[in-house]
């Protein structure tokens, strides 16, 4: 299927430079020929295997193979128009196929797994353990339902013997995921073999999870796997790319959006009293704290009306989240079901006290409760966005939010930015738990 829709994303291409933009008819019947070379290039860049590999799928993490591949195949276009054969593709000709051969690709493979997950019955799985992994493995199924995987069974203890006996799961299921104290290399290894021979897919998950945290890749010394630790601290470079991606993307988004700006202020004074902007410190960087700014979304006095709501110092742990919240006024709902009451924090973005992608900014109230072990989430910038919006947002628990924001912070690139930005707009439309 997969295949189908890169094929249908060349042929666009090609009609996009042969009758569009470009107007170069010969141009399109030999992309049109040259389909083969860009399969097979897709291919060689892992394309149609990752599925195989993955848990969960999503298409926006091919988005950097499928640029390369758009690349590629333009320039092998315009290698064979090098051969003695009639035609030509000029360099402004290459750009528009890239551009459009990488577009609709992305596109289309996002709608083929859409309807994949739809048409196909979720993989079979049995879960083998009953400890602390387990449990996070189950919950992380149970938020992103994309994993497309159904638990028919969940075995407490690792006995391979029950496994095989298993009321004949080996003929019914398609993946054993393994979580369980009691695993050890020879278990592992008698449960590739069973894979191997009844094509059925063995994921392991590590008992010693938070030393993975920063595990950022597996190297290789010959045939010895060797796991590289992230220890070093983060290269300014990258530092200073980020501060000016949220430089360029604040100033044009705050210009964008000028007139929803006004159009939004308009509507909140007509809906209740009070000031359109709301601001309340955060805290920031190092703890510090700043004024964060957020269209009003409740009732004038909802601060005042919090004390009573939420005693902070009888809270279990230093988060709270109410759902049904008395405060939130009519429009204020709309506004935070579609997470359009964040936008004004683009200034925060703009004068340097917040990032697009960071931690969620946290009350100084709350922040003043932690423990030692929770401050590395003021050790960088509060982000407008960051990795709770796009995990679960306010579905999560309080060690399920220390979780994704220490992975992203010890992990912390350029290129995990571009992906939760991404993110953040499909479930910003989606609103999927948004409070």
């Amino acid at each position: 299927m997969l295949a189908a829709g890169d094929i249908l994303a060349v042929v666009f291409g090609a009609l996009w430079i042969g009758f569009f933009a470009g107007g170069n008819v010969s141009a399109f019947f030999w992309v049109v020929a040259l389909v083969p070379v860009w399969v097979i290039l897709a291919k060689l860049l892992g394309l149609y295997d990752r599925d195989q590999r993955a848990l969960r799928h999503l298409t926006i993490d091919e988005s950097a193979p499928l640029a390369v591949w758009a690349v590629l195949g333009s320039a092998a276009v315009i290698l064979f128009f090098h051969l003695p054969v009639p035609g030509s593709l000029s360099s402004t000709g290459a750009g528009h196929l890239t551009l459009a051969v990488f577009g609709s690709a992305f596109v289309l493979r996002g709608l083929t797994r859409y309807l994949w997950r739809k048409i196909t019955p979720p993989e079979r799985t049995v879960v083998v353990g009953s400890g602390p992994e387990t449990e996070a493995f189950l919950r992380k199924i149970e938020l992103f339902p994309e994993t497309h995987l159904e638990i028919v069974a969940n075995v407490p203890e690792m006995d391979i013997d029950e496994l095989l006996r298993g009321d004949g799961w080996l003929q019914s299921i398609d993946r054993i995921v393994v979580a369980s104290a009691a695993t050890d290399g020879q278990d592992v290894a008698r449960l590739i073999a069973i894979g191997q021979e009844q094509n059925i897919r063995l994921s392991v998950i590590p008992l010693t999870r938070s030393l993975f945290g920063t595990a950022v890749q597996l190297s290789r010394i010959a045939d010895l796997p060797v796991l590289e630790y992230r220890t070093w601290a983060v290269a300014r470079s990258t530092l200073f790319l980020k501060r000016l991606l949220d430089l360029f993307v604040s100033l044009i988004s705050l210009l964008v959006l000028l007139p929803l700006f006004v159009l939004i202020a308009l509507v909140i004074k007509l809906d209740s009293r009070g000031p359109v902007i709301y601001s309340q410190r955060r805290a920031g960087a190092g703890g510090r704290p700043f004024l964060i700014f957020k269209f009003r979304t409740m009732v004038r006095d909802a601060e005042e009306q919090l004390k009573d709501l939420v005693p902070f110092d009888k809270l279990a742990e230093p988060m709270f989240k109410l759902t049904n919240d008395p405060r939130i006024t009519r429009f204020g709902r709309f506004l935070r079901h579609w997470s359009l009451d964040e936008l004004p924090q683009l200034v925060n973005v703009l004068i340097g006290k917040m990032s697009l992608v960071g931690p969620r900014p946290e009350q100084v109230e709350l922040v003043e409760r932690y423990e030692p072990e929770h401050l590395f989430r003021v050790s960088v910038k509060p982000g407008l966005t960051g990795p709770m919006q796009v995990y679960g947002r306010g579905q999560l628990v309080f060690e399920e939010r220390l979780a994704v924001e220490r992975e992203y912070i010890e992990n912390l690139s350029l290129g995990r930015d571009l992906r939760i930005l991404v993110l953040t707009v499909a479930v910003a439309l989606g609103r999927k738990g948004a409070l």
